[in-house]
């Protein structure tokens, strides 16, 4: 008969060679030789990690651990096995207890994963010091360092902290790709952020979201050399459950709203899933008949789109049916906006120095009975705190336009335009139509500053002008084509662009070559504070709205400012907007169906006077799009309805008003 000793070699050697089912039956033979023995049921532990069975694992390692509770590996495994099951907080207990025994830089480095998925930033960043005293050259804790100094707004400790990765290792495609972010995140710097992510993905094309975040960038500058193909990967990565693009970044590719659904569940599922030990709301614990606590969480107050759409809308809540509530993440300012804010809310909490459980409790002891994420996946947003379920009713409205994929999301705000019935399978929440638009407006906002004259604004004297204001990395190839097609029939028109990062504006007149239009007829407005850039959009005759992302607030920006726009209906969420506002602004005549009708619209309107002053007639601000006090009592009417129907205890259900 072979020795225990000799059975217990083979099974290691098994289990070292990746056989893991024989490994499994000789590790059992050794216990049943000796059910007290401690090595075997570890190395059994092992085994059944490895294969998946954790559970199993678990209680294998737990009893190993009841014969020797003071072997540091197996408490090590231990926690390895409880953070593969998601038992976070038994995990960093378990490495503390290793760490006591025989402290090493890998179970600082395995605590430090922990604590970040439990979104302990801090602690988390004192386990990757703590493993960096041990082992300064360990790059798994640099790396880890750099990305909790990232979301920590360190930018530059971070940059420092890459930097230190890859000169110990100058191809560790991950260092790469998280420093090309912070360098166009952080410093703004294109050129630096471009030659990290290629070079990241010419090492791992396969890095979760790499392929996504390169074509982004590479979009904010006009830069389509292998635009059809790094899409359609993108597209078919979605499909296979790869995790290849974020959404917000999805929404200026995608087309079918089955495919930004699937990319916003991969995401939820990937990095802010619901948490474990969220709280259950208990209807008979709130008092019926009182104020609605109504929050509202945005990393934007201050002067940027959300607050400008929104301000009026904080005012003019009803304060006999509501407490309106602001759950800032750390964005307000010294800004004439972000003052009007202060004075707009009822209670103001502050939450951006805040861990996520830490930002829950608090939303939860103010007693918010509906809270309304307005950023979803774009600005300083803050997921993981929804994922906590700090509120009864939680609604995605207005940052993004799309489905968040959560499943703690309760509703979503839209309108017939943006949703239609049959298209709502496509979104997690249950959604909310409202009449008209969706999108709100104030009526007394958008101040304007005097009008420049066209040469002031850098505009020629004489011919069409054109202009579309949108970010540029939602001008996709397709569209400018067809502007350049517009361009081609209309003498002496330009096109007027907001400007991009360089190259953006030697690759457009790249493009324009190309298409066989002079490049001097593409022009470039600079950056500018809100009040001038509305004053000199009036010089503008018509918006070219375009797809798949087409203009939200900046469509309702040049309504506001008397310039027309056209659109074509696009076939998702992002590309409706613009024809939702036409229509609230009582000029659906304006949105087209295909792009020969968009392009010859366009044409018609540019050169014939009488039909461009016949729609300008038309456009007025006295119009349901901009009347904030009927805005208000229809999405405080769609409020009202949500919380009733939790008190009497039934579960969110989509309705139309």
């Amino acid at each position: 008969m072979m020795s225990s000793q000799l059975l217990f070699g083979q099974a290691m050697a098994l289990f070292q060679r990746g056989a893991l089912s024989e490994a499994e039956s000789l590790f059992v033979r050794c216990l049943s030789a000796d059910p007290r023995a401690f090595a075997p049921r570890h190395m059994l532990g092992l085994v059944l990690a490895q294969q998946g069975r954790l559970p199993e694992a678990r209680e294998m390692i737990a009893a190993a651990l009841n014969l020797n509770p003071r072997d540091s590996a197996a408490l090590v495994n231990y926690g390895n096995v409880l953070t593969m099951m998601g038992r976070l907080g038994e995990a960093v207990a378990s490495y503390d207890r290793a760490l006591l025994i025989a402290p090493d830089a890998q179970t600082w480095n395995n605590r430090g994963n922990a604590l970040q998925n439990l979104n302990q930033r801090a602690e988390a960043l004192a386990s990757y010091e703590e493993a960096l005293r041990l082992e300064p050259a360990n790059i798994q804790a640099l790396c880890k360092r750099g990305v909790i100094l990232g979301e920590m707004r360190y930018s530059a400790e971070a940059m420092a902290s890459y930097d230190r990765v890859l000169a110990l290792d100058p191809g560790h495609a991950e260092a790469l790709n998280n420093r090309g972010f912070l360098w166009w995140l952080s410093k703004h710097n294109y050129p630096k952020a471009m030659a990290d992510l290629e070079r990241a993905f010419a090492l791992a094309p396969d890095l979760p979201y790499l392929r996504g975040l390169l074509l982004h960038l590479k979009m904010y500058a006009a830069d389509w050399a292998g635009f059809a193909e790094h899409k359609a990967a993108i597209a078919d990565g979605i499909r296979a459950g790869r995790p290849v693009a974020r959404p917000f970044m999805y929404q200026a590719l995608s087309e079918r709203p089955e495919e930004l659904q699937a990319c916003a569940r991969l995401y939820v599922r990937d990095v802010y899933p619901p948490a474990s030990d969220a709280p259950r709301h208990d209807p008979a614990t709130r008092k019926r008949g009182g104020k609605i606590r109504l929050g509202y969480l945005s990393g934007e107050f201050h002067d940027q789109a959300t607050a400008v759409l929104m301000a009026g809308l904080y005012e003019r809540h009803d304060r006999d049916r509501f407490e309106v509530i602001a759950v800032d993440n750390g964005s307000a300012d010294q800004s004439a906006m972000s003052a009007r804010l202060r004075q707009a809310f009822d209670q103001w909490i502050d939450i951006g120095d805040l861990r996520d459980v830490q930002a829950a409790e608090k939303i939860r002891a103010a007693g918010i009975d509906i809270l309304v994420n307005l950023n979803g996946y774009f600005g300083k947003l803050r997921m993981d705190v929804f994922a906590r379920r700090p509120a009864p009713l939680q609604v995605n409205y207005l940052g993004f336009p799309g489905t968040l994929g959560a499943p703690y999301i309760d509703y979503l705000i839209a309108d017939v335009t943006v949703i239609p019935a049959d298209e709502q399978r496509f979104y997690d929440e249950k959604i909310v139509t409202l009449p008209g638009c969706y999108q709100v407006n104030d009526d007394k906002g958008r101040a304007m500053a005097q009008a420049p004259s066209r040469a002031e604004a850098g505009l020629p004297q004489t011919g069409f002008v054109f202009c579309n204001f949108n970010q540029s990395y939602k001008l996709t190839p397709y569209s400018f084509a067809g502007w350049m097609r517009i361009l081609a029939r209309v003498d002496g028109s330009v096109l007027w662009l907001l400007e991009g990062p360089a190259p953006f504006a030697e690759n457009l007149a790249r493009h324009a070559q190309a298409h066989g239009i002079a490049p001097e007829r593409i022009l470039f407005a600079p950056d500018r504070p809100q009040d001038q850039h509305l004053a000199r959009l009036g010089l503008a005759d018509l918006f070219l709205d375009g797809l798949p992302y087409n203009a939200h607030t900046t469509g309702s920006d040049a309504l506001w400012a008397g310039v027309p726009l056209i659109t074509r209906r696009g076939a998702a969420f992002p590309g409706r907007v613009a024809a939702s506002l036409l229509q609230a602004a009582g000029l659906p005549d304006l949105v087209t169906q295909t792009t020969q009708d968009y392009e010859d619209l366009a044409v018609k309107l540019a050169t014939d006077a009488g039909a461009l002053e016949a729609v300008k007639s038309r456009l007025t601000r006295n119009c349901p799009l901009f009347d904030t006090d009927l805005f208000r009592r229809n999405i405080e009417a769609a409020y009202i309805r949500m919380w009733d129907n939790w008190l009497a205890g039934g579960t969110p259900h989509g309705f139309k008003l």
